[in-house]
């Protein structure tokens, strides 16, 4: 074959190649955090072309090192190209993240490291494909693959990968088929291949991928004859989540609520105990978003630091007649459980062994521990009793805020629900009575709790219209979000949440402050209600749910001497103040006799690590003959650089950087964090060693910088100070 007629095959079949390669990198904005793909796949096209120009070998290193550098320094860089503060940049993230590697901290490396083996990555595949391609002729297993991958990925995650077989089938008969012709004109050694024979060579193979295409199209397309393997596999996972919507699941908190439905087995492994004085539903989270099939968050997270443990959450307003109390709770150590766990009222949250921070999600009422491997914590909590006359005589027009978010229904919600809801309330008046009638629906007219042969709806199908109207049978699922979408047809506002009901006495008592008892709570326990906001009251839980009884106080006020009610009033206070003073003195005094004395609660939260972090080490290889005297000074004249450039750039990733560089200076000096450090208590062990007060201080504004993301260039001077002083007394 000659040669120009060569290149254009190879050109083809490589740019096939390429294709079938970016068919790899679509899926990873749907299961990964990647984000935005267009830059990488145009590096990759970039370096597809670089090695299909067949340029000299040292000229296609240099230009693909060149567009690897620029997609770095787009993404990630600010300062100009190449410039002093460009390859500081590179240097001090060069270092800091072989640093991790060597230490195993794979979680510590940074985006612009990550971003950059990433780029690597695609180096290496366009020029592994080019010699799979083109040169050894072997594209056969990489079209096996590449369907392999694509299929595994549309059972297994959220990506659909429906077009993409199409795809990936179209361009494989083109590439194998071109690849096919080009070989069997090598072969032949046939010289001349003008426009007809072109024609006579190609036209066919149009034809057939044509037909290929058309056939497929118009088949019969048959139902999946296999059934889904992943409701099986999270079925039989030790600690698969709960309301998945898979025709079979195992009881248990999980995080993914938007197809509800299906049977569900009984896992009665243990979650989590708690000492307390009363039963109690521990609520994770609420969700606002009904869709039909299942419940969603409308909004993202928004997680706000909690100072001194204290918990900004009210669900309630301070008005509501409440009772000082106080919960111990330790999880346990295969549990799971990501998110905290917390009675109504709940104030004050404090980590069993060490300073732990929270952090909340106001909208949600998500609460997170700020610390992996957290398993323990004591809290201080208003258990509320909330007056029936006061709910009955709620008022108050409820806030936009609370009717944008909690009064949303389908679109396409079936007529028939909103008229069911009308009926069941057509003789009450006020907003208490409607709740309690739609609350008390479900048992007076034959619903059932039942966990085995429960419904899936169809595809065209309403969740609760099924539960309402067809099936009468389900769990709590079913009951708590037909009391939400019956209530905001009403235009009453409503949410759904979920936690856990009150578990299993012990029958064998650990010994735990006097006035509490200890319960079990098990995977078997997840359980999701509803609650209800009324204006002049806040959230109130209630429990659709047949055979479960909420138990939340509710009471009807009776008439007294109005002169008595300031003096009693005036002493409660009084007794509570009292009362929430020693709580909060013996906050953790007696968490740990609760921990010690039960036989499946006897470890402590957290085992410091005595292995030493080994010193620091040179992370850059040093290019031809190091001056041992640069060497040895490298952290003085990099600290002059790291603060001058510092003053200059006020901006939160400077700021970041000049941290991480002082903990590495702290490192050298034989001043290490150790693992499961927090970085409070970190400062303070700094602070001991110096006799001063200025690491605290400064890990204070690096907190406030990155958890809260506030602005502090108003306090730079001082916090350059700060890092100056502390680089000083460990260079020293």
């Amino acid at each position: 074959m000659e040669g120009s007629s060569r290149n254009i095959y190879q050109s083809i079949i490589y740019l096939c190649g390429f294709l079938l390669f970016w068919e790899w990198l679509r899926p990873l904005s749907t299961i990964s955090d990647t984000g935005s793909l267009s830059v990488f796949v145009g590096y990759t096209a970039f370096c597809f072309l670089i090695s299909m120009l067949k340029l000299k070998s040292w000229l296609s290193f240099l230009l693909k090192l060149a567009g690897l550098l620029f997609v770095i320094d787009v993404l990630f860089i600010s300062e100009r190209m190449f410039s002093k503060g460009w390859f500081y940049l590179i240097y001090v993230h060069g270092q800091f993240n072989v640093e991790m590697i060597l230490n195993q901290q794979w979680n510590e490396m940074t985006p612009m490291f990550r971003s950059f083996l990433f780029l690597l990555l695609l180096w290496l595949m366009s020029y592994l494909l080019y010699y799979w391609f083109v040169i050894a002729k072997r594209i056969f297993l990489f079209i096996l693959l590449t369907f392999i991958y694509i299929t595994i990925l549309d059972t297994f995650t959220m990506y659909d990968g429906s077009l993409a077989i199409i795809r990936i089938f179209v361009v494989s008969l083109v590439a194998m088929g071109i690849n096919g012709v080009a070989s069997l004109i090598d072969r032949e050694s046939i010289s001349q291949f003008g426009l007809r024979k072109i024609t006579a060579w190609f036209l066919p193979l149009l034809g057939v991928i044509l037909f290929s295409m058309l056939v497929g199209f118009a088949s019969p397309k048959l139902d999946p004859q296999w059934p889904d393997p992943v409701p099986f596999i999270q079925s039989t996972a030790e600690n698969a989540g709960f309301n998945r919507g898979n025709v079979v699941q195992k009881v248990g908190y999980g995080e993914d609520d938007s197809q509800l439905g299906g049977s569900f087995i009984q896992d009665h492994s243990p979650v989590f105990q708690a000492a307390t004085s009363q039963d109690n539903y521990w609520r994770i989270e609420s969700k606002d978003f009904y869709s039909g099939k299942g419940w969603e968050q409308s909004t993202p997270y928004n997680y706000q630091e909690q100072s001194d443990g204290r918990i900004m959450l009210k669900t309630f307003r301070d008005g509501i007649d409440t009772t000082e109390r106080r919960a111990m709770v330790r999880m346990e150590e295969d549990a799971n459980l990501p998110k905290v766990v917390y009675p109504y009222g709940i104030r004050q949250i404090q980590g069993m062994g060490q300073d732990t921070n929270f952090l909340l999600d106001e909208v949600t009422g998500s609460i997170q521990p700020e610390q992996s491997g957290f398993n323990g914590y004591d809290i201080t909590y208003r258990y509320p009793s909330f007056s029936i006359d006061k709910l009955q005589t709620s008022s108050e027009e409820d806030p936009e805020g609370i009717k944008d978010l909690y009064l949303q229904l389908p679109d396409d919600l079936p007529e028939r629900v909103k008229d069911l809801a009308e009926q069941i309330v057509v003789e009450e008046e006020t907003r208490y009575d409607k709740v309690t009638a739609i609350e008390q629906y479900f048992s007076l007219n034959g619903y059932t709790y039942q966990t085995e042969n429960v419904a899936v709806p169809e595809e065209d199908e309403d969740y609760v219209d099924q539960f309402l109207f067809e099936t009468m049978v389900g769990y709590c699922d079913n009951f708590s979000t037909s009391m939400v979408v019956l209530l905001r047809s009403l235009d009453i506002p409503a949410r759904w949440v979920k936690g856990f009901t009150n578990g299993d006495l012990l029958e064998e008592q650990p010994q735990v402050p006097d006035g509490l008892d200890v319960y079990q709570i098990s995977n078997s326990n997840a359980h999701s209600w509803v609650e209800v906001y009324f204006p002049d009251v806040g959230w109130v839980p209630f429990e659709p749910t047949v055979g479960f009884a909420s138990p939340v106080d509710f009471f009807e006020e009776t008439t007294a001497d109005p002169s008595d009610n300031d003096s009693d009033v005036e002493n409660e206070q009084e007794d509570e103040v009292e009362q929430e003073q020693e709580e909060e003195e013996d906050l953790t005094g007696n968490f740990q006799d609760f921990e010690d004395d039960s036989g499946q609660m006897g470890e402590t939260f957290s085992e410091e690590s005595s292995t030493k972090i080994w010193s620091w080490i040179i992370t850059i290889a040093v290019i031809l003959a190091v001056c041992f005297t640069l060497y040895f000074t490298r952290y003085r004249w990099v600290s002059y650089f790291i603060l001058k450039h510092y003053k200059q750039r006020e901006d939160k990733s400077v700021s970041q950087d000049a941290y991480h560089y002082l903990l590495k200076i702290l490192e050298r000096k034989g001043i290490k964090r150790e693992r499961g450090q927090t970085l409070r208590e970190y400062a303070k062990f700094v602070d001991e060693k110096f006799e001063s007060t200025e690491m605290s201080r400064l890990t204070h504004y690096y907190e406030r910088t990155i958890y809260r993301n506030e602005d502090n260039s108003g306090q730079w001077d001082k916090i350059s100070e700060l890092w100056e002083n502390l680089v000083k007394r460990s260079l020293s």
